[in-house]
């Protein structure tokens, strides 16, 4: 089966080893976002499909679990070989069906292989405790187990990294795995399936469903399905962590952001402004670490401002798969419309529009999905544009006295997914570090991304659940810890 993204691509659900064309199933167009033109039709799987394929991954868990994490890690190990070999052709399917650029879908891809790599420390991480004499004669041991069948509905802005916040973890703890990968881009995970068929997993171990709301419901009150992992917006993840929890399920739910980064007069202003815009703008905003309020303090205001504008004035804008671009396409037209309608917004709320990014003429790509960056100056704190999720290519800029101000306008954001603060002071930034109220944050750093090995934070509507994404939080959602309690009696009688 090719999927060369030149071409019209049916896509399949990958069910027990098997590649499925859902009969029932109604299709929907999947569009490059740059150029405006169908490039595959993907299913909208119905209930009963998605029944089919929870009932095939339960199948394979019983023997699955069975297999010593030592072998399953092996499948692992194999996975990342894979990923390397082929990650610039899935970069490409990247960028087409999303629209950033071919570096930015290369870094993505590096992310998901370190996330592979630590889920091949299973062996060591998933290990228990034990302790002898908890009373006389007695020992207690906690050890951990897998769940079951467990799922992840995934969204369209990175669509071969955050799978694999999952899929790696959750296999090597001994599970069976379904994805339901957004529906606006499914040939990434398409094709990392077939290369993953070489991997020789037993069937039902790994699947993939295709689908739209249908789908996720059924995953959601499916009685076989353990647990549940979802990124994307707050609204939504809000829905998912209430239905899912209502039929039994453990649930992580990543959510929407407003991140803030706060701007000192001492910080370094021409390092401070090209990583800020790389952070604003790169992935056409379109990511959970996005900035999209700069606080810029004091004499900051000034120098910051004029800098950021040049940045965004002069980025260029064009289909990812071009030498030198900088910045692609919005997703949908949907998107495009929903973003310039917030601009003109921000503009009769009273903010100053620096720099206008609306209704772009990209030569010879007419018909994509562009915004071009756009900066606000002066925006109402109070106002919709600086409260509202654009997930656009639109940054706001709000003026404080100093940093316990700039602080306080970040805490009253409803959002806690990251914050970053730009200051050579080591005072100033442990004071960031303590008083910030967001998961993730950064120094001097425009996108504070966590290692693999860390978990993926989040506070406040950017996060529901208790365990993150990554790193032992996954080891800990991905397992039932058991606790033995165990008094042997001793015959003193016995000859040994």
């Amino acid at each position: 089966m090719t999927t060369t993204p030149t071409q019209t691509i049916t896509v399949r659900n990958y069910v027990s080893g098997r590649w499925l064309a859902p009969d029932s199933s109604p299709y929907q167009e999947v569009i490059n976002p740059a150029t405006g033109e169908a490039i595959a039709h993907v299913p909208l799987s119905t209930a009963a499909d998605v029944a089919a394929a929870i009932e095939g991954a339960a199948a394979a868990f019983p023997a699955w679990r069975r297999t010593p994490p030592e072998d399953r890690i092996q499948y692992l190990f194999k996975l990342k070989q894979l990923l390397e070999e082929h990650l610039d052709e899935l970069a490409r399917i990247i960028t087409t069906e999303n629209g950033k650029t071919l570096a930015e879908a290369k870094g993505e891809l590096r992310r998901a292989i370190e996330n592979v790599e630590v889920a091949c420390g299973i062996p060591t991480m998933m290990q228990g405790r034990v302790l002898e004499d908890v009373a006389r004669g007695i020992d207690e041991t906690m050890i951990r187990q897998p769940l079951g069948v467990v799922a992840a509905i995934t969204p369209f802005n990175f669509p071969a990294m955050i799978p694999f916040w999952f899929l790696p973890y959750a296999i090597a703890c001994g599970n069976t795995f379904v994805l339901k990968p957004s529906e606006r881009v499914p040939l990434s995970m398409l094709r990392a399936f077939e290369l993953m068929e070489a991997l020789d997993l037993p069937p039902g171990v790994l699947t993939l469903v295709n689908g739209g709301k249908a789908a996720v419901d059924a995953l959601l009150e499916h009685p076989l399905v353990r647990a549940i992992s979802f990124v994307g917006s707050t609204p939504v993840a809000r829905y998912i962590y209430a239905k899912a929890s209502e039929h039994g399920k453990r649930v992580q739910c990543q959510g929407g952001a407003k991140n803030h980064v706060i701007v000192l007069p001492d910080a370094d202003m021409p390092s401070a402004t090209q990583i800020i815009a790389d952070s604003a703008f790169g992935c056409a905003g379109q990511r959970c670490l996005a900035v999209s309020v700069a606080v810029a303090v004091g004499e900051a205001q000034k120098t910051f401002r004029d800098a950021i504008a040049e940045a965004a004035s002069s980025m260029r804008v064009g289909f990812g798969l071009e030498p030198d671009v900088q910045m692609g396409p919005v997703i949908t037209r949907e998107s495009k419309t929903r973003i310039e309608a917030l601009v003109e917004r921000g503009a009769q709320e009273g903010a100053q529009l620096l720099v206008d990014g609306r209704k772009p003429r990209i030569p010879r790509y007419d018909s994509g999905n562009f915004v071009r960056p756009t900066v606000f100056d002066r925006v109402p704190p109070d106002g919709e544009l600086a409260s509202t999720e654009i997930f656009g290519p639109v940054l706001s800029l709000v003026p404080a006295r100093d940093v316990d101000e700039a602080i306080a306008i970040l805490a009253r954001s409803p959002y806690g997914n990251q914050a970053s603060l730009f200051t050579s002071s080591g005072a100033a930034a442990r004071k960031f570090r303590y008083e910030a109220p967001a998961g993730n944050i950064g120094i001097n750093i425009g996108v504070a991304a966590p290692m693999a090995y860390f978990p993926f934070s989040g506070w406040k509507q950017s996060f529901f659940g208790a365990l993150h994404a990554q790193g032992n939080d996954a080891i800990e959602f991905y397992t039932d810890k058991k606790v033995v309690i165990e008094r042997w009696i001793q015959e003193h009688s016995r000859k040994f």
